[in-house]
This record gives structure tokens, C-alpha cells and sequence, in this order.
């Protein structure tokens, strides 16, 4: 009998040791899973929730990672950036999209004059600092390309140079893509979103000719109106006025009360738009427009067909996400063009010269920094993930070079730490610029 109980004893405590192993292997399974996002991590960036693979079976386990599924059967996506190797850059591009089963796309053009806002727009609806952003006009040489994934829904933004004539880009030697990719652009675009600087009071009292002219040959593509600046405008009421000018009174077909402010007559006079012109001006954006369209936009104040009208600082993030919460509505069923980490189809060494010239176009003054010109000599990756990059600035002019260094090499130090800091942001990893100014002969 004592033998028995004994027996019963040990049995009874195996039992419970045999538990005690099983919750100790859950619980440090729970700890991973809640202290461990990284153990599918690589250089820093966070990899997958998963379920312990203890819990599931092996093949479950493989296809839930496939899928990015975390442990509550959400999807959960790796933060985008820009890998800081092209060729990893060139691959991420070219992987098949990790759409889910109902996907939904929106292509989106953001047009509008020189420094309105655009790419600021794009930098904050990305939430990553990726296209470059001045003060000065035409920061933007080229349409860039970014990539916005939020569950189910991919919008594709498509940030444009500011709408210029040919004879201006011919006077200030501009590159042809200032002329050409707006009007390509649009072609692909699902929705326009014209933007207009409020905070301009030359500017803000009628759309510009180009823009009208983009707007006129392409009706079918619907369009949003984006006030932008609004903060920068003290007399709120001013906006309204503003508003109805800018969409001849009419939006999405309605036509709009706005109760009329009286004001002297010397406040009734408008600025008078750039009447420019010359033959090349009409050559390749008007083909398709009649003598009597381009004579009846000339005198058109603003756009009737404009579906809706947004009144926004770029840089309110309750503002912008409110725009972004519009285009997650707007968005119709598609598949999706590139997997989730995408971020934009922009070259790292792109992303480079381009951050380089914010910082040229910010601290240098006048037309010193359109003359410069950048060279890649270095771009090497180090053990622990940094990244080291010498750039090479060539000027044409001895005094030009001279600003450029700055006193005591101040200002290219400058130039070079800002732009390093945001490079950094955007591969997320230590960035080690260096910037040298030479004279080209």
C-alpha cells in the first residue's frame, strides 16, 4: 500500500513537471512573440509577427509568413524605405506584389504651377521624406514616382514638375522633362489633384494657363481642387472667394452659394495672367486643343468640373490624412503594380543628387545652384550597415565655387550634414556623406 502511494506520488509529480514544461515553452514563446518583432529582422528593420511555430503546423506556419500575417490574422507589412544598394532597390521592384485577395488601386497625378506644394504634399501622404522640396522653383526636374500601401488599398502617387511653356524652359535652359512628363504623366493617372497656393495672392486668383490647358486635354480623368498654404491666409473668409474663382462657382456639378463680399473698387482689380506666348508655346501641350478652346481658357478663370475641393496645409498631418482618407475611398478594385515595402521607383543614388539639390537650392542664392552639376565617386557599404557616399559639386564659375565651400568649408559642411541626416531617414541606416567642389573647365 505505501508502495502504491509512493507510486501514485511520482507519477503525480511528473505530471506536473511535464506541465510546468509545457507553459514554461508557451510563455517563452509569448515573449518572443511580444519582445521579438525583430526575429525576422534584417539590418535593423523590422521583420514579421508570427505565431510560434510550436502552437501550428509547419506548413500553416510557412504560408502564414508568405502571406504577412500576424498572430490575430491581420496583415502586417515591413516599413517602406529605399534599400540603399540598387540592386536590391531593382530587385524589390521587380517582386511580385503581395497583394491580398481583394486588392484596390488609385493612380494619382499631382499637378499644378512651379512651388506650389506637390511634392511636400507627396512627402507627408508617404510618410517619409522622399522627394526633395524647396523654396525655389522647379526643385523638381523630373515625375518621381511613390508608393502608399495601407491594408488592401495601394495608392500610387505620381509627383510631377511644375507646369512650365517651352519658351520659358528654353530662357532659363530647364531639362525637356519639365515639359514633357506632366503632360505623360497625367495620361495614366485615375484621379488629378491640381494644387494651388493659396498663401500666392498673384497666383491664387485663377488657375494657370498650363494647368488649365492639362485640365481641358483630359476632361474624362475626374479632378480635385487642393488649396494648399491655407495657413499662411489670415482672412479665412478669403477662401471662399478664392474657392469660386478657382472652380467658376461649380463643383461636382453643383453650383456654389457663396454670399458676396462688398469691396472698393480698388480691390476689384485682378492681377492679369501672363499672357506669354509664342508659337512654341502651343506646339506639343495644345496639339489637340482648337485656336477657340486655347482663346476661351485664356480669359477662364478656373475649372467647372473639379469634383471636390480641399482646403489643406501640407504640412498639418490632420490635414493630410484626411486627403489620404479620400483616396482610400476613391480607390477601385485592381491589382496592385509593386509589393508592399515599395516606397518609390527611384534609384538610391536618385534619391541622393535629389536630396543634395534641396539643400543647394536652400542655402545657395540665385541661379547658383541650377548651374551645378553632381557626380557619384563613392557609394560603399560598410560591415555594420552604414553607408558611405562621396559626391563630387562641379560649378562653372570661380565665385560660384567659393559660395559653395562657404567660409572655412561651413556651408558645403552643412549642405552635406542636412542631406546625410536625411538620407538616413530614408534607408534607414547610418549615412556618412561627404561633398567636395570642384571647377569645371
Amino acid at each position: 500500500m505505501a508502495l502504491g502511494t509512493c507510486g501514485r506520488f511520482f507519477r503525480s509529480c511528473s505530471v506536473l513537471s511535464a506541465r510546468a514544461l509545457v507553459c514554461a515553452r508557451q510563455e517563452s514563446a509569448s515573449c518572443l512573440l511580444t519582445a521579438g518583432n525583430g526575429g525576422c529582422s534584417q539590418r535593423g528593420r523590422v521583420g514579421c509577427i508570427f505565431t510560434p511555430a510550436c502552437l501550428i503546423t509547419s506548413e500553416a506556419f510557412v504560408s502564414r509568413l508568405r502571406r504577412g500575417k500576424a498572430a490575430d490574422g491581420s496583415v502586417y507589412r515591413l516599413p517602406a524605405s529605399v534599400p540603399a544598394d540598387r540592386g536590391e532597390q531593382l530587385s524589390l521592384l521587380m517582386r511580385h506584389p503581395d497583394q491580398p485577395h481583394d486588392p484596390k488601386v488609385l493612380k494619382v497625378a499631382v499637378i499644378g504651377a512651379p512651388n506650389a506644394g506637390k511634392s511636400t504634399l507627396s512627402n507627408q501622404l508617404l510618410g517619409r521624406k522622399v522627394f526633395a522640396v524647396s523654396k525655389k522653383v522647379h526643385t523638381t526636374r523630373a515625375r518621381a514616382l511613390g508608393v502608399l500601401t495601407e491594408d488592401d488599398t495601394q495608392i500610387i502617387l505620381l509627383d510631377t514638375p511644375g507646369l512650365t511653356t517651352p519658351s520659358k524652359a528654353k530662357r532659363h535652359q530647364l531639362e525637356k522633362t519639365l515639359l514633357v512628363d506632366p503632360w505623360d504623366t497625367v495620361k495614366e493617372a485615375d484621379l488629378m489633384v491640381v494644387m494651388v497656393d493659396a498663401g500666392d495672392r498673384w497666383m491664387c486668383s485663377r488657375l494657370d494657363l498650363e494647368v488649365l490647358k492639362c485640365l481641358a486635354q483630359h476632361p474624362q480623368i475626374p479632378a480635385i481642387l487642393v488649396l494648399n498654404k491655407v495657413d499662411l491666409v489670415k482672412a479665412k473668409d478669403r477662401l471662399l472667394d478664392i474657392t469660386a474663382h478657382l472652380t467658376c462657382g461649380v463643383v461636382n456639378g453643383r453650383r456654389l452659394r457663396i454670399r458676396p463680399v462688398i469691396k472698393p473698387p480698388w480691390a476689384e482689380k485682378k492681377p492679369e495672367r501672363d499672357l506669354e506666348s509664342s508659337p512654341e508655346d502651343n506646339e506639343e501641350q495644345s496639339s489637340s486643343l482648337s485656336k477657340e478652346k486655347l482663346k476661351e481658357l485664356r480669359t477662364q478663370q478656373g475649372w467647372p468640373r473639379f469634383k471636390d475641393v480641399f482646403m489643406l496645409s501640407s504640412v498639418d498631418g490632420e490635414d493630410v490624412e484626411t486627403l489620404k482618407k479620400y483616396f482610400m475611398a476613391a480607390a477601385k478594385p485592381g491589382a496592385w503594380q509593386y509589393h508592399s515595402e515599395v516606397l518609390t521607383d527611384q534609384s538610391p543614388e536618385e534619391v541622393c543628387t535629389n536630396l543634395i539639390r534641396e539643400k543647394l537650392l536652400e542655402y545657395l542664392p540665385q541661379e547658383v545652384p541650377y548651374s551645378l552639376t553632381q557626380t557619384i565617386e563613392l557609394w560603399q557599404e560598410g560591415t555594420d550597415g552604414e553607408v558611405d557616399i562621396s559626391v563630387k559639386l562641379y560649378t562653372k564659375k570661380e565665385t560660384h565655387m567659393k559660395m559653395v565651400i562657404g567660409a572655412a568649408g561651413q556651408m558645403v559642411a552643412q549642405i552635406a550634414r542636412e542631406a546625410g541626416e536625411d538620407l538616413s531617414r530614408v534607408f534607414l541606416r547610418e549615412v556618412r556623406l561627404k561633398l567636395t567642389a570642384k571647377l569645371r573647365k
